[in-house]
């Protein structure tokens, strides 16, 4: 893969997530009713990072819980009533993003299921748009989008490279 361009740099990242922390809390009105679902791997930090933002703007801790949507019978929590913001880093075909909402519902029936999505690369394949967005970037289908944010990465930043 060569490296195409780098997208975000660690300020424009936490600029991104600050922003969509913000919106998280007026699209709500608050936060009180409000569980951020990260998926696995990559959107748990990123969902712990929004959960930090908000508990410094609204002096609530909104409870975070991570989402294996690939495996059964794990992760359980209940999201009755709740208002369910899933997190994750890179929207693509929709796919994962479908297979989180089913899980989701299968616990209980969340009163509004949301998405929040560091980039939305385009080419979905399902009628899902992102709630929140830190920043959409038109992509081919021969390229990757690369996030990188602790634990996983020393450095934060999105990168773009092509195949």
């Amino acid at each position: 893969m060569e490296l195409k361009a780098n997208l975000l740099d660690e300020g424009g990242v936490k600029r991104a997530l600050n922003r969509i922390a913000h919106e998280i809390i007026e699209k709500n009105k608050g936060v009180e009713n409000v569980i951020l679902v990260g998926l696995k791997s990559r959107g748990m930090p990123l969902a712990q990072h929004i959960q930090g933002v908000i508990k410094q703007a609204t002096d609530f801790e909104v409870p975070v819980y991570e989402l294996d949507p690939t495996k059964k019978g794990e992760n359980l929590f209940d999201p009755t009533g709740k208002r369910a913001v899933i997190v994750d880093d890179v929207m693509y075909t929709g796919r994962t993003v479908r297979a989180a909402m089913e899980k989701i519902l299968s616990f209980g029936k969340a009163a509004r299921v949301q998405l929040a999505v560091l980039i939305d690369r385009g080419h979905h394949e399902l009628p899902i748009r992102p709630d929140f967005v830190g920043k959409n970037v038109p992509t081919a289908k021969n390229e990757v989008i690369s996030v990188n944010f602790p634990p996983f990465d020393k450095v934060i930043g999105v990168d773009i490279f092509e195949l």
